[in-house]
Order: structure tokens, then sequence, then C-alpha cells
């Protein structure tokens, strides 16, 4: 069992916004915002993409917040999606920056003719950086462990 040792007003606060952060993220993607999505990244973000988590060679690297409209487009081709997060656990959080470690299961349906849904298991490694008193991603790099595709009746 964890210990746990007493923190300020403000890191309390800091923990809570982080998470309503990655929270932000995954509301924005289902509901197809891709300018809120885009207003969680600093301007210079990285974002990586590892579509085999066990494999170091990313499968997608974008450098910029303006980039990241390509990946959240990618979205459309699903007529709906809904992302279930696990835990967030924050790892290290000092100095207006911090890091963390999500677990998400986003569904992505197809309707039509042939109906699918698309099960993911992801991670996402974050580091993030406190901007004007608000968070926001840096860095995010998405691990997806497997994939599992259903064709529904």
């Amino acid at each position: 069992m964890a210990k746990h040792a007493s923190i300020s007003c403000e890191e309390a606060a800091d923990r809570l916004a982080i998470r309503e952060l990655v929270e932000d993220y995954a509301r924005c993607a289902d509901q197809r915002d891709a300018k809120g999505q885009m207003a969680l990244f600093i301007p210079d973000a990285y974002f990586v993409v590892y579509m085999n988590a066990r494999d170091p060679t990313p499968s997608r690297e974008i450098h910029s917040r303006e980039e990241l409209v390509e990946v959240f487009a990618d979205l459309k081709m699903y007529t709906a999606t809904m992302h279930f997060l696990g835990q967030t656990t924050i790892l290290t959080l000092a100095n207006e920056r911090g890091t963390a470690e999500t677990y998400c299961m986003p569904h992505h349906y197809i309707a039509g003719k042939n109906q699918s849904l698309m099960i993911a298991a992801l991670r996402y490694a974050d580091t993030f950086v406190k901007m004007d008193g608000a968070w926001l991603f840096a860095e995010r790099r998405l691990y997806v462990d497997w994939l599992e595709q259903r064709e529904l009746p």
C-alpha cells in the first residue's frame, strides 16, 4: 500500500487540472472538436504514435500544434468514437512541469451496411507544462498495446 504525504492545495489543484486536461482531450476527440483539442497543446508540441507499443520506431511523428489537425482529422473516418479513460498516474510534478501515464480504451464505430467496431488498448506517456496558469501537453506519446476489430450484425 502506498504511503501518502500531505500535499499543498496548489499541488492538489495542479493534479486535478492535469487530470481534466487528459479528460478534455478525450472529450474533444469524441466530439470532433479539433480546434479544442489542438488548444490543449503548446505551439511546438511533440506528438508521437507507436502503433506497436513493442516497436521503438514511431509510426508517426508530429512536431507542432498546427500539424495535429491531420491526426485529429483521421477520426472523421468513424461514425462515432468513445474514449474510456482508465487511470492517470502522475509520475512527476515540479517547477510547472509534469509527467504522467494514462490508460485509455477508445471505441471507434462505423455505421452502415457493414457496421464495425474497433477497440484499442492505448497508453499515453505525457509531458505537461504550465503556461499562463494553464496546464498543456508539451509531449504526448501514444502507445497501442493491442487492437480488436469487430464486424457487427
